[in-house]
């Protein structure tokens, strides 16, 4: 049927960037005193390594259980010991009665050494990665949050619809107002019609790449009926790039008047907060090396293991592999998938895989028992080089076939000749997304029929103050003062009725005359398409006409991917695109290549606020976010808890 096309107004900000750096918290030793000459002798000795760039390195304790690692003479209770907090327990009972599962958070700043390098985090609980979340579907999450960071924050849950609960998606001064420091709020929300592999982080500017992270797993017996018996383990891994600075203080760097194209590089990576970092390629003192402080996987041979894989960094594309095994892809983005062979696996930033590991490899029961886990990082997608980064980030896959304190020996053995590789996996050449048309989702689903068409167009431009921001359809974003939701909701108020022009944009009948709907307080830097009918079916097709590839997120709702390609749309082929959309896949999370376009779909059936925007953190602050407004009627219905009010009162 024919198509409604959208009205596209330029508005173009000149504000100017408002963040401002913090310098990192730097820390210093300490020793216990036995004697005074011991005393002594250790004083003298860190003056003297001070004087002369002395550098401290630590052998870490790794016990057979996986702990990522870290030394006792050191204070690493910062670190989560993930091998068992993202291990899920096979006795989980996914099909327990509803019940409200309690979780309470408390931001803070502390310091600690992830890949070894000494710089402070921004953590839950006191601990990085921050704790798992586990429900079923069909429970109440409720998460008391208490800040006692130095700057304000919100959560996020990635990929949760959120229906009926718009107010909790937690995107700074969209749906709620920040959590300002000593303040708190509590999260509630039901999770309704949706299982798998979730996360949650930060939503405040830059934050959740200090450490803001964290998985949310969700449970059906559903997902059990269809894959339960396919695997014996469960394991979350999460895969992070990593920067030894404060995330916000790149920022201003990064959007300086004159510099194009250039995104600040990691450092390293992490594989469940742990890597190998060389100290002597920094100058810093605090910095603490060792090859055995990364990521270990003990497994037991002739079993199945799943893999829930999430790239929870902020820029770049992790290829995830395990020396000398074959993957089996089972889901994505929550995504139930029909088993697909795989050798390494393609995660663009904030999307999810779940992989199936068969330990099989007949030989680890008499010689070779561990094999490397590898996170390679991407560097097509880097604009400049980092003399720093060593893209290949590495873990540890141990078949448990020796005595437990042969370990710390056969890990050494092994990382002075590694006995494995994984040769027939070619290099990717261009950031881009596992190929889409190659999955197939389990459950199928074909899509209705398109209501509605918008066209979508990215791109970085040279503007006001010749900042080299992101702009879609012309506007570039800039965070407002106060949430969005929340005026919105204000507005909503004085209405007295709902009409829809011809443009298809709601406004609002007012005791003070007609105010239109998606343009708050003059604010020209959002960007809203206004869904107003119920049942609307919505085409997007994204235009990337920048020389990056952009993975872009949908809040609130899971869409169809019917096409991609390189080049300019053929609208000649808009019909034969989206009649071969007979089972696509479905996910939230979707990575457009450079000078390239895809076309997704989705039901706006779930009302509110809804960010559309890249990933990529540098890419958003930049402006690359705009909102999809659906079912205004609905919204003015919300009913937001108080201590949510009061954030944007204050």
């Amino acid at each position: 049927m024919p198509l409604a096309m959208s009205e596209e107004q330029e508005r173009i900000s000149a504000r100017p960037d408002a963040e401002k750096p913090r310098s990192p918290t730097e820390t210093s030793g300490r020793a216990d005193l036995i004697i005074v000459t011991t005393a002594l002798l250790v004083v003298f000795a860190i003056a003297l390594g001070l004087g002369i760039g002395f550098r401290t390195y630590h052998q870490p304790s790794l016990s057979a259980s996986g702990n990522n690692g870290g030394s006792q003479s050191l204070n690493d209770d910062w670190r989560l010991d993930t091998s068992t907090a993202y291990s899920i327990s096979s006795n989980w009972n996914s099909s327990a009665p509803k019940t409200t599962r309690e979780y309470n958070f408390t931001i803070s700043n502390v310091v600690g050494w992830p890949d070894g390098f000494n710089r402070t985090l921004t953590v839950i609980n006191g601990q990085f990665p921050g704790p798992m979340i586990e429900a079923n579907m069909g429970d109440r999450i409720v998460i008391n949050v208490v800040n006692e960071g130095d700057i304000p924050t919100t959560l996020h849950w990635h990929g949760l619809y959120q229906n009926g609960t718009n107010f909790m998606d937690g995107v700074a001064n969209i749906n709620q107002c920040p959590i300002p420091p000593g303040k708190s709020m509590i999260y509630n929300f039901t999770v309704q019609d949706q299982y798998g592999t979730y996360w949650y982080h930060s939503h405040y500017k830059t934050q959740y790449m200090d450490g803001v992270i964290g998985p949310l797993i969700i449970h059906s017996e559903e997902e059990d009926l269809l894959i339960g018996d396919l695997y014996d383990y469960d394991q979350v891994i999460l895969l992070t790039d990593w920067y030894h600075g404060m995330s916000d203080s790149y920022i201003d760097a990064y959007l300086t008047p004159g510099n194009e194209n250039t995104e600040p590089v990691p450092d390293n990576g992490l594989i469940n907060g742990a890597n190998y970092f060389n100290c002597s390629l920094t100058p810093y003192d605090t910095c603490y090396q060792d090859e055995a402080n990364r990521a270990m996987f003990n497994v037991q041979q002739n079993k199945t293991y799943r893999f829930r894989v999430i790239n929870t960094g902020a820029f770049a594309e992790i290829d995830f592999s395990v020396d000398d095994h074959v993957l089996t892809l089972i889901e994505g983005d929550g995504t139930l998938i029909k088993p697909t062979e795989i050798h390494k696996l393609q995660v663009s930033v904030a999307q999810r895989y779940s992989v199936l590991l068969h330990t099989n490899i007949s030989t680890a029961a008499e010689s070779t028992e561990i094999f490397y886990v590898r996170a390679e990082l991407d560097q097509f997608c880097f604009a400049t080089d980092n003399p720093l980064l060593d893209p290949g980030v590495k873990g540890y896959l141990v078949y448990n076939n020796s005595q437990r304190e042969d370990e710390s020996q056969k890990i050494s053995e092994f990382i002075n000749n590694p006995s494995n590789s994984w040769n027939d996996v070619a290099a990717n050449v261009r950031c881009k997304d596992l190929n889409n048309t190659a999955i197939e989702p389990l459950i199928s689903e074909t899509p209705p029929n398109a209501t509605h068409f918008y066209r979508l167009d990215s791109a970085f431009l040279i503007k006001a103050y010749q900042r080299d921001r992101a702009y879609i359809n012309g506007t570039t974003w800039y965070s407002p003062d106060v949430s969005i939701l929340y005026q919105a909701l204000q507005m909503f108020q004085l209405a007295t009725d709902f009409e829809l022009d011809n443009n298809n944009v709601t406004t609002l009948m007012t005791t003070s005359g007609v105010l239109p709907l998606g343009v708050f307080s003059g604010d020209q830097n959002q960007y809203i398409i206004n869904v107003n009918k119920e049942n609307s079916v919505i085409d997007i097709l994204i235009n990337n006409l920048d020389d990056g590839s952009h993975p872009f997120h949908l809040h609130g709702y899971k869409f169809w991917v019917l096409g991609s390609g390189l080049g300019n749309f053929d609208y000649k082929q808009y019909g034969s695109v989206v009649s071969n959309a007979t089972n696509p896949m479905k996910r939230d999370t979707l990575q457009v290549v450079s000078y390239g376009w895809a076309l997704i779909r989705f039901v706006a059936d779930n009302p509110g606020l809804w960010p559309f925007h890249c990933h990529i953190t540098w890419h958003l602050e930049a402006g690359l976010f705009m909102q999809f407004q659906i079912l205004p009627e609905k919204i003015a219905q919300f009913d937001p808890p108080v201590d949510w009010t009061e954030l944007c009162a204050a």
